[in-house]
């Protein structure tokens, strides 16, 4: 039997691997966090497949993506969707499954359940009643983008996906400015350009990796910094999932004609209180001490030279 052979009605859990059957023992009841691949099915483990197969319940977010992986290795199993619209109604039905002593495997549609995917209040409420909650690790985007990109691994933030619109996403990247670590980002692919626009501008020109369809076919990483990537990318909506990361900040203090020059091209782009906020991100320096500052450059007082 292959991996794409389904099945017959009574036949004992298991998964198929090349043409070899190999059985799923039964697990412990809980709830089981389920990483699945991001892209190559190759990626997803043993302990996944088994857990899979052999949960009383298995909840995926869209059945049609799931059962890719599961025909793929010759699962013939029912699977409840789980995701956004309907967790508020599935929730307390996968509670009761657990209450009943049942074991529930949640798996994603790519990756690792809970990372920018539904299932923390599932898991919380879980873990409230009681139920033990296993972790079933494997793929992970935000992991594999992270490895490729050569950029600092001892400390990191995975911030998720930014705010669409560009006010709301300066606001948030100026809160993420002096995060001590490498940045990690979701980004569609319609708002890259922008994106990678409003980080430059935001976060200074720092080191950055964009990484899209990553263990896919057309994998494409692209190093530079904010200011090349944003300009590659610019109008361009490049297709697949994407990661965008970006290098730590700067240890080093600016001095005040780098600041100066620093309020001078903010204050071309935008307010005298833009300018400031946007140059205390980048900085570090006083907010107070910059809008003072800004102030002074836009009247045209002590400027850079005088």
């Amino acid at each position: 039997m292959t991996g794409n052979q389904k099945l017959q009605a009574g036949d004992a859990p298991g998964f198929a691997i090349e043409g070899v059957r190999l059985p799923a023992p039964p697990i412990d009841a809980g709830l089981y966090i389920v990483a699945t691949p991001i892209g190559n099915l190759g990626d997803v483990t043993l302990r996944a497949l088994r857990t899979i197969a052999a949960a009383d319940v298995a909840v995926c977010e869209d059945s049609r993506v799931s059962r890719v992986l599961l025909d793929r290795y010759g699962i013939a199993r029912g699977v409840t969707t789980y995701h956004e619209h309907n967790a508020a109604e599935q929730r307390p039905k996968l509670l009761a499954a657990l209450a009943e002593g049942k074991s529930v495997a949640l798996m994603s549609d790519a990756g690792t359940p809970l990372l920018s995917d539904p299932g923390y209040r599932l898991v919380l409420e879980a873990a409230a009643a009681g139920h033990p909650v296993f972790p079933v690790p494997g793929a992970s985007a935000l992991l594999a983008g992270l490895v490729t990109a050569g950029l600092p691994t001892d400390a990191f933030f995975f911030a998720g996906f930014l705010p669409p619109k560009e006010v709301a996403r300066r606001k948030r990247l100026a809160a993420l400015a002096k995060v001590p670590g490498t940045l990690i980002f979701y980004e569609s692919p319609h708002r890259l350009g922008a994106a990678l626009a409003d980080m430059a501008s935001t976060l200074g020109d720092r080191p950055a990796v964009m990484a899209r369809e990553l263990t896919k076919a057309f994998e494409t990483v692209r190093r530079g910094t904010l200011v090349s990537l944003a300009a590659e990318f610019a109008g361009a909506a490049p297709k697949g999932e994407i990661v965008v990361l970006v290098g730590p900040p700067s240890e080093e203090v600016p001095e005040a004609e780098a600041v100066d020059a620093l309020l001078l091209r903010l204050l071309e782009q935008g307010t005298v209180r833009s300018a400031a906020d946007e140059a205390a991100a980048q900085t570090g320096w006083p907010r107070r001490d910059l809008y003072q500052r800004a102030l002074a450059l836009k009247d045209g007082r002590d400027a850079p030279g005088d």
